[in-house]
Parts: C-alpha cells; sequence; structure tokens
C-alpha cells in the first residue's frame, strides 16, 4: 500500500474535467487519475499530457455502471488504502435543440448527472481520508432553476434538514412527471440538466452534514460548485470561460490548505461562496 496521496477526477478525458487534471497534475503532490469511459479516449487524454510535461494515470471509470465504480473503489483501497481528492465532473447534457422527447432527457439526464454521481459517492466517500477533499462539480444552472421551482419544492431543496432519500425521491418524482406530462404543473420548472444539478447541490449540503455527524474530527471538506460558462462540447464554442478558466474553481476547493476549516457543504462560484 502506497502512501502517496491520490487524487481522482470523473469524466476527465476532455472539457473541464481534463483541464482539473493538468492543474492537479502541476499542484497536487501525489498520483493523479484520468478517468474515462472509454479506455482508448482515457489513454489517448493521458498522451496528450505526458506531451505537456505531466504525468497523469489513468484508471476507467463509467459513473453510470456500479461494477466499474467498484472497481475503482477496489482498486484505491488496494494501492492506496483510500483516497485524498475526488473531483464529481462527469455529466452530461441535450444540447438546446435537441428533439429527443424532454421526458427521455429527463431521465437520461438525471441517470448520469445525480443518480451516477450519488454512486460514486456512495462507493468513494467511505474512502477519504482525513483532511481529504470532495468537489462536486455542480452549476449555476441550479440555482436559476430552483429559483423556477414552486415555493414548496424551493423549501424542501434549501431545507437544512431533507435527506439523501427524500432527495432521491424528489430526483425520481421530478423524472415521472415529465413522463406523465405534469412537471410544470408540479411546480418544477422546464429544464432537466437544472433540475439535476439541483440534486447535486442539495446532495453535496446531505454529505456536508453527514460528515459533521459521523466523521467530524476528520476535517474533510466538501463543496458543490460552478465552474462558470466554459467552451467545451456540452456548453459550445460561444461561451465566455476556457476550459482551464473553467477548472480554477474545483482546483481551488480540491486543493483547500489542511488546516482551512471551510469553506464546507456551499455552493461556490468563482471561488465565492454563493447563498443557497
Amino acid at each position: 500500500m502506497s502512501n502517496v496521496p491520490v487524487a481522482v477526477v470523473t469524466g476527465s478525458n476532455k472539457g473541464i474535467g481534463f483541464a482539473i487534471v493538468r492543474a492537479l497534475c502541476k499542484q497536487f503532490p501525489g498520483d493523479v487519475y484520468l478517468t474515462a469511459r472509454d479506455p482508448s479516449l482515457g489513454q489517448e487524454a493521458v498522451a496528450k499530457l505526458q506531451e505537456e510535461g505531466l504525468h497523469p494515470l489513468f484508471h476507467q471509470l463509467d459513473i453510470n455502471d456500479l461494477q466499474s465504480i467498484r472497481a475503482l473503489r477496489d482498486f484505491l483501497k488496494e494501492k492506496y488504502g483510500g483516497l485524498n481528492v475526488l473531483v464529481n465532473n462527469a455529466g452530461i447534457a441535450f444540447k438546446v435543440h435537441d428533439t429527443t422527447p424532454f421526458a427521455i432527457q429527463a431521465e437520461v439526464t438525471m441517470k448520469t448527472n445525480f443518480f451516477g454521481t450519488k454512486n460514486i459517492c456512495t462507493e468513494l466517500l467511505p474512502l477519504v481520508k482525513p483532511y481529504g477533499k470532495v468537489v462536486n462539480v455542480s452549476s449555476m444552472v441550479s440555482s436559476s432553476a430552483l429559483g423556477r421551482c414552486s415555493q414548496e419544492l424551493q423549501q424542501k431543496f434549501r431545507s437544512d434538514t431533507i435527506t439523501e432519500d427524500e432527495l432521491v425521491e424528489l430526483m425520481n418524482k421530478f423524472v415521472e412527471d415529465t413522463k406523465k406530462g405534469v412537471h410544470e404543473k408540479e411546480g418544477w420548472p422546464n429544464t432537466a440538466y437544472g433540475v439535476t444539478k439541483i440534486g447535486v447541490t442539495v446532495l453535496s449540503r446531505i454529505q456536508a452534514r453527514m460528515l459533521n455527524e459521523k466523521r467530524k474530527g476528520d476535517h474533510i471538506l466538501l463543496n458543490a460548485c460552478c465552474p462558470g460558462w466554459v467552451r467545451t462540447d456540452m456548453a459550445g464554442p460561444k461561451a465566455t470561460k476556457s476550459p482551464d478558466e473553467g477548472a480554477e474553481t474545483p482546483v481551488y476547493l480540491a486543493l483547500l490548505p489542511s488546516d482551512a476549516d471551510g469553506p464546507h457543504g456551499q455552493f461556490v462560484s468563482d471561488k465565492t461562496v454563493k447563498t443557497w
């Protein structure tokens, strides 16, 4: 078992995830794992960074596949005895003009962005070592989507006592409501991506609370963040930030000093805590 610190970034063969790996390779004092669903794309991305003189490592990971998540978990446990930094970056979004029926968009986006991220956390959070950092990449769209929810839903999503089970129930309800064509009547906004990212932000708040209750002495800091509007395959060429600029806030949170007592359980954008 190695005493080398280790960082893992999900969905990192391109876009913001790739830029996060690049920055961590330059600043994190340990091994940095680039992960991707497709090993050939992952190896290609690793080779690109090696050309820059950086030394990321690769591990296959599909956050929609529990076996793949558990293979990574077992590997980290065996080789490193745990994990120091986890950046949950993997996510998907349908294009604005995509003609896929909204209910299908809702189901597919929810499966990856919320449930995939939740499954990673279920399997990997117990491995996070004392003074570890966990960063869940959410989006400002989660805030704007929250503002377009009914008052009743807003209260639930802002609650300091909401449980993971209650959140899962709400995320499933959104998908079911879209299938029945009643999501707007039920108080949901018309954005599947936005609702999945509400899920990620609220999940982060719940997880931080759980860490406080169960592992207070371990000083683990867990936050959700918005990278900003970034030029990627997902957001398109008109976005205002480069991937490296988009990586700044996630990397800042991943590398908080060991004596920092916050931010924790917050929603952070441009390195600043935002009101949820």
